[in-house]
């Protein structure tokens, strides 16, 4: 009997997703670079789940069925590259090969385009869940080759988590790399919703003084509500924990913050499409200063502070916190989108913004009640070019608003630093802004280069001799 799909890759994801599979009824077959990893995978498999093992790529593609259908599990860069040239001497035309590992989409791109020249159907998809994810239900964003998609929809629907209204966190996303680009906004968003908890975090625990068990119940209460996701769950839950003398766990957690890159990938994409993706850049800043140990020790001694203490009421000032929070996590996740419509543009992808929404209500890092309210607007509007203009995120800023700036605001006078939610509701500020001082840097540009202007009042291009007289004249365009 010749097994459904292959998985290549038997690290924590790969494995994971193996027996995720094979708990749906599928036959896999496995392969790992190392044999004893395969042969402790067998050994420890369930007799309901059927696998079988190979130990090397002509024995796996003989063990599939036509089209074969390959799910690579293995770590990002060179060695898919490698894993692909090994392959396709094994390949027939008309065979699927998946890359489910955190690639990064240029590459998905470059390699859709190879494959498809060669007959093989080429689909990059993004995972999200981590390994409790991947062993029991994950966001998967499956894009590439769409002649592909019709051949591993049903294994890929089965095994992905399921939403509270039963529909499947797996959709179609769009060619090409779209689906590992749908993948790098959603870790981008990542960050960003870590970095605003983390600064509610410090505002409330560093600023205010507010005890470790009375922050898990803050959290506790704020996941009940519009604020209701794993992150903020799962918050509430670490913040429970202690060390055998008392002592919080997290405070004895080194504060150096690690990142893979996706983060770092988000933000010098956005900067290379020329969108304002200031929240997440802002939260990948966060990260590369918290890994200055040792020059923020030396800054903390030397440097004068200057912060004062806290005095106002606990309970206002924690729904203002609520508030802030809740208005800048909409513009993290409009702005992530703004970043997806330009890329939509660029590169010619169809991408359904909506169904992007539903993708990531569960199985995924950034699942929260907030995305049926996101899909909600864009099924009024697919047209929608922010999330901003959508009246239930107009009026919910609307009135999260004061909380913002009042936390933001207390950040400030309190000395606790608040890059994301201040980055956020400047960006808010710019955003509805109908003048900007831009006509100033454009002064100052056609001041000491000679680069030109337009003005309100008359079309054109123009220049000013502004040391001499300040005549202007107009150029041709």
């Amino acid at each position: 009997m010749p097994s459904d799909i292959a998985v290549i890759g038997l690290g924590v994801m790969g494995s994971n997703i193996a027996l995720n599979i094979a708990d749906h009824r599928y036959r896999v077959a496995v392969y790992n670079h190392t044999p004893k990893r395969i042969d402790a995978f067998l050994a420890a498999a369930e007799p309901h789940q059927q696998f079988v093992g190979c130990d090397d790529y002509a024995k796996l593609c003989a063990e599939l069925g036509s089209p074969r259908i390959i799910l690579m599990m293995v770590t990002a860069g060179e060695v898919v590259d490698q894993v692909i040239e090994q392959l396709l001497p094994h390949l027939d035309s008309g065979d699927v090969l998946i890359d489910g590992g955190n690639s990064f989409y240029q590459d998905s791109e470059r390699r859709y385009a190879m494959l498809r020249g060669r007959g093989i159907r080429f689909l990059g998809m993004g995972v999200s869940g981590g390994e409790e994810g991947a062993r029991h239900g994950p966001s998967i964003m499956p894009g590439g080759d769409p002649e592909a998609w019709p051949l591993v929809r049903e294994i890929f629907q089965a095994i992905a988590a399921k939403a509270d209204d039963g529909e499947p966190c797996c959709r179609w996303v769009g060619e090409g790399g779209a689906g590992h680009y749908v993948k790098m906004v959603h870790n981008g968003i990542e960050y960003g919703d870590m970095q605003l908890i983390a600064e509610a975090w410090q505002l409330m625990h560093q600023g205010m003084g507010m005890p470790m068990p009375r922050l898990a119940e803050v959290f506790s209460e704020w996941n009940q509500g519009v604020l209701s996701s794993y992150l903020i769950e799962i918050t509430a839950d670490i913040l429970r924990v202690n060390d055998e003398d008392g002592t919080p766990r997290v405070l004895g957690i080194l504060d150096s913050a690690g990142q893979k890159g996706t983060g770092r990938w988000t933000a010098i994409d956005a900067l290379q499409l020329g969108v304002p993706l200031t929240l997440i850049a802002e939260a990948v800043y966060a990260r590369t200063l918290s890994a200055r140990k040792d020059e923020r020790q030396q800054a903390a001694q030397q440097l004068p502070a200057g912060g004062a203490a806290f005095q106002g009421d606990v309970d206002s000032t924690l729904a203002a916190i609520h508030d802030a929070l809740y208005a800048a996590k909409i513009i993290s996740y409009a702005q992530g989108f703004m970043q997806m419509r330009e890329a939509a543009k660029e590169y010619g992808w169809n991408l359904a913004f909506g169904d992007i929404a539903l993708l990531w209500r569960a199985g995924c890092i950034i699942r929260s009640r907030f995305l049926n309210d996101i899909k909600t607007a864009f099924d009024r509007d697919a047209t929608l070019p922010n999330l901003l203009f959508d009246a239930f995120f107009t009026a919910a800023i609307g009135k999260a608003q004061a909380g913002w700036r009042e936390t933001v605001g207390l950040g400030v006078q309190l000395g606790v630093p608040l890059p994301a939610m201040a980055s956020a509701l400047s960006f808010y500020d710019g955003y509805r802004s109908a003048v900007l001082p831009a006509n100033l840097l454009q002064a100052q540009r056609d001041y000491f280069g000679a680069h030109t202007y337009r003005r309100l009042d008359r079309p054109g291009v123009f220049h000013t001799q502004w040391t001499r007289g300040a005549a202007e004249e107009r150029l041709d365009d």
